[in-house]
Protein backbone atom coordinates (compact mmCIF):
# COMPACT_ATOMS: atom_id res chain seq x y z
CA UNK A 1 0.00 0.00 0.00
CA UNK A 2 1.41 3.36 -0.57
CA UNK A 3 2.52 4.92 2.45
CA UNK A 4 0.94 8.32 1.93
CA UNK A 5 -2.80 6.28 1.76
CA UNK A 6 -2.03 4.15 4.70
CA UNK A 7 -1.37 7.52 6.31
CA UNK A 8 -4.51 9.11 5.65
CA UNK A 9 -6.29 6.11 6.23
CA UNK A 10 -5.20 6.09 9.63
CA UNK A 11 -5.45 9.52 10.19
CA UNK A 12 -9.47 9.37 9.00
CA UNK A 13 -9.40 6.62 11.52
CA UNK A 14 -8.86 8.25 14.53
CA UNK A 15 -10.60 11.32 13.83
CA UNK A 16 -13.72 8.56 13.30
CA UNK A 17 -13.04 7.63 16.57
CA UNK A 18 -12.92 10.74 18.17
CA UNK A 19 -16.16 11.71 16.91
CA UNK A 20 -17.77 9.01 18.97
CA UNK A 21 -16.51 9.57 22.19
CA UNK A 22 -19.23 10.70 23.95
CA UNK A 23 -19.36 13.49 26.51
CA UNK A 24 -19.40 11.31 29.75
CA UNK A 25 -16.46 9.58 27.85
CA UNK A 26 -13.42 12.08 28.24
CA UNK A 27 -12.55 11.36 31.49
CA UNK A 28 -12.46 7.00 30.95
CA UNK A 29 -9.43 5.12 31.36
CA UNK A 30 -7.31 3.67 28.03
CA UNK A 31 -4.95 1.32 27.96
CA UNK A 32 -2.63 3.59 28.52
CA UNK A 33 -2.61 3.77 31.93
CA UNK A 34 -1.35 6.78 32.61
CA UNK A 35 -3.75 8.56 30.40
CA UNK A 36 -7.36 8.88 30.30
CA UNK A 37 -9.56 9.87 26.73
CA UNK A 38 -9.30 13.07 26.95
CA UNK A 39 -5.43 12.96 27.49
CA UNK A 40 -4.41 10.20 24.80
CA UNK A 41 -6.81 12.55 22.32
CA UNK A 42 -4.57 15.54 22.83
CA UNK A 43 -1.31 13.68 22.32
CA UNK A 44 -2.14 12.57 19.29
CA UNK A 45 -3.70 15.91 18.53
CA UNK A 46 -0.17 17.75 19.27
CA UNK A 47 1.61 14.81 16.91
CA UNK A 48 -0.33 16.13 14.28
CA UNK A 49 -0.23 20.01 15.10
CA UNK A 50 3.90 19.14 15.41
CA UNK A 51 3.86 16.83 12.20
CA UNK A 52 3.29 20.60 10.37
CA UNK A 53 6.45 22.69 10.64
CA UNK A 54 7.72 19.50 11.09
CA UNK A 55 6.92 18.40 7.57
CA UNK A 56 7.86 22.15 6.18
CA UNK A 57 11.23 22.01 7.09
CA UNK A 58 10.96 23.80 10.40
CA UNK A 59 13.48 22.46 13.35
CA UNK A 60 12.06 21.43 16.95
CA UNK A 61 13.67 25.32 17.99
CA UNK A 62 11.96 26.80 15.34
CA UNK A 63 8.41 25.04 16.58
CA UNK A 64 9.16 26.20 20.14
CA UNK A 65 6.77 25.51 23.13
CA UNK A 66 3.37 26.74 20.70
CA UNK A 67 2.10 22.94 21.12
CA UNK A 68 2.91 22.87 24.78
CA UNK A 69 -0.40 21.41 26.60
CA UNK A 70 -3.93 21.34 26.10
CA UNK A 71 -4.63 21.80 22.41
CA UNK A 72 -8.62 20.66 22.48
CA UNK A 73 -9.89 23.43 24.08
CA UNK A 74 -13.54 23.46 24.53
CA UNK A 75 -14.46 21.41 21.26
CA UNK A 76 -12.08 18.55 21.39
CA UNK A 77 -13.65 16.79 18.44
CA UNK A 78 -13.45 19.81 16.04
CA UNK A 79 -9.98 20.13 17.33
CA UNK A 80 -9.16 16.44 16.00
CA UNK A 81 -10.40 17.14 12.83
CA UNK A 82 -8.77 20.51 11.96
CA UNK A 83 -5.51 18.91 13.74
CA UNK A 84 -5.71 15.62 11.12
CA UNK A 85 -7.08 18.00 8.76
CA UNK A 86 -3.63 20.27 8.44
CA UNK A 87 -1.54 17.25 9.16
CA UNK A 88 -2.90 15.50 5.52
CA UNK A 89 -2.22 18.69 3.97
CA UNK A 90 1.33 19.05 5.10
CA UNK A 91 2.08 15.47 4.39
CA UNK A 92 0.48 15.07 0.75
CA UNK A 93 2.25 18.46 -0.34
CA UNK A 94 4.63 17.76 -3.35
CA UNK A 95 7.49 16.86 -2.38
CA UNK A 96 7.16 16.03 1.17
CA UNK A 97 7.47 12.81 1.04
CA UNK A 98 11.22 13.12 0.18
CA UNK A 99 12.18 15.76 2.50
CA UNK A 100 14.56 15.32 5.72
CA UNK A 101 12.70 16.43 8.48
CA UNK A 102 14.07 17.02 11.74
CA UNK A 103 12.64 15.31 14.91
CA UNK A 104 13.43 15.02 18.87
CA UNK A 105 15.58 12.04 18.26
CA UNK A 106 17.39 13.96 15.48
CA UNK A 107 17.12 14.08 11.42
CA UNK A 108 15.13 11.14 9.71
CA UNK A 109 13.40 11.27 6.42
CA UNK A 110 10.08 12.21 5.97
CA UNK A 111 9.06 9.06 4.59
CA UNK A 112 10.26 7.52 8.01
CA UNK A 113 8.31 10.18 9.76
CA UNK A 114 4.93 9.19 8.28
CA UNK A 115 5.59 5.49 9.46
CA UNK A 116 5.59 6.30 12.88
CA UNK A 117 2.84 8.65 12.47
CA UNK A 118 1.07 6.14 10.79
CA UNK A 119 1.09 3.56 13.60
CA UNK A 120 0.65 6.21 16.45
CA UNK A 121 -2.77 7.29 14.71
CA UNK A 122 -3.44 3.52 14.54
CA UNK A 123 -2.39 2.21 18.00
CA UNK A 124 -4.11 5.47 19.54
CA UNK A 125 -7.50 4.93 17.37
CA UNK A 126 -7.21 1.26 18.77
CA UNK A 127 -7.03 3.01 22.70
CA UNK A 128 -9.99 5.39 22.18
CA UNK A 129 -11.96 2.88 20.41
CA UNK A 130 -12.05 0.18 23.43
CA UNK A 131 -11.91 2.75 26.10
CA UNK A 132 -15.70 4.19 24.48
CA UNK A 133 -16.56 0.89 23.43
CA UNK A 134 -16.94 1.92 19.35
CA UNK A 135 -15.82 -0.78 17.08
CA UNK A 136 -12.01 -1.70 17.58
CA UNK A 137 -11.22 -3.03 13.61
CA UNK A 138 -8.74 -1.18 12.03
CA UNK A 139 -8.19 -0.97 8.08
CA UNK A 140 -6.29 -4.12 7.20
CA UNK A 141 -4.06 -2.52 4.76
CA UNK A 142 -2.71 0.36 6.83
CA UNK A 143 -2.26 -2.29 9.58
CA UNK A 144 -0.29 -4.52 7.06
CA UNK A 145 1.94 -1.24 6.00
CA UNK A 146 2.84 -0.47 9.71
CA UNK A 147 3.07 -3.84 10.73
CA UNK A 148 5.73 -4.09 7.93
CA UNK A 149 7.45 -1.03 8.92
CA UNK A 150 7.28 -1.73 12.62
CA UNK A 151 9.10 -5.34 12.29
CA UNK A 152 12.11 -3.43 11.63
CA UNK A 153 11.88 -0.91 14.50
CA UNK A 154 10.43 -2.87 17.36
CA UNK A 155 14.04 -3.73 18.99
CA UNK A 156 14.75 0.06 18.82
CA UNK A 157 11.72 0.79 20.42
CA UNK A 158 11.56 -1.93 23.32
CA UNK A 159 15.60 -0.34 23.94
CA UNK A 160 14.32 3.23 24.50
CA UNK A 161 11.30 2.28 26.26
CA UNK A 162 8.86 3.59 23.74
CA UNK A 163 6.42 0.51 24.25
CA UNK A 164 5.71 -2.47 26.76
CA UNK A 165 7.49 -5.60 26.78
CA UNK A 166 5.86 -8.74 27.65
CA UNK A 167 2.12 -8.64 25.99
CA UNK A 168 1.72 -12.20 24.33
CA UNK A 169 -0.80 -13.53 21.65
CA UNK A 170 -1.87 -16.66 20.61
CA UNK A 171 -0.04 -18.08 17.51
CA UNK A 172 -2.84 -17.65 15.04
CA UNK A 173 -3.50 -13.90 16.29
CA UNK A 174 -4.59 -11.99 13.36
CA UNK A 175 -2.33 -9.04 11.95
CA UNK A 176 -4.05 -6.22 14.40
CA UNK A 177 -3.84 -8.08 17.74
CA UNK A 178 0.10 -9.19 16.70
CA UNK A 179 0.86 -5.27 16.37
CA UNK A 180 -1.32 -4.31 18.77
CA UNK A 181 0.93 -6.54 21.20
CA UNK A 182 4.32 -5.34 19.56
CA UNK A 183 3.22 -1.77 20.52
CA UNK A 184 2.72 -3.10 24.57
CA UNK A 185 -0.65 -3.74 23.87
CA UNK A 186 -3.35 -6.14 25.16
CA UNK A 187 -5.66 -7.03 22.35
CA UNK A 188 -8.49 -8.04 24.89
CA UNK A 189 -8.03 -5.16 26.95
CA UNK A 190 -11.24 -3.63 28.18
CA UNK A 191 -12.13 -0.69 30.91
CA UNK A 192 -12.76 -2.17 33.88
CA UNK A 193 -16.80 -1.61 35.67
Amino acid sequence: MDPLEAYRRSLAEFVDRVEQIAPAQWSDPTPCSDWDVRTLVNHVVTEDRWSVPLLAGRTIDEVGDRFDGDQLSDDPIAAAREAAAQAEIAATHPGTIDRTVQLSSGEAPAAEYLQQLLAEHLVHGWDVAVAIGAQPRLDPDAVRAAAQWFAGQIDAYQRDNLVRTGVRVPDDADEQDRLLAAFGRDPDWAPTD
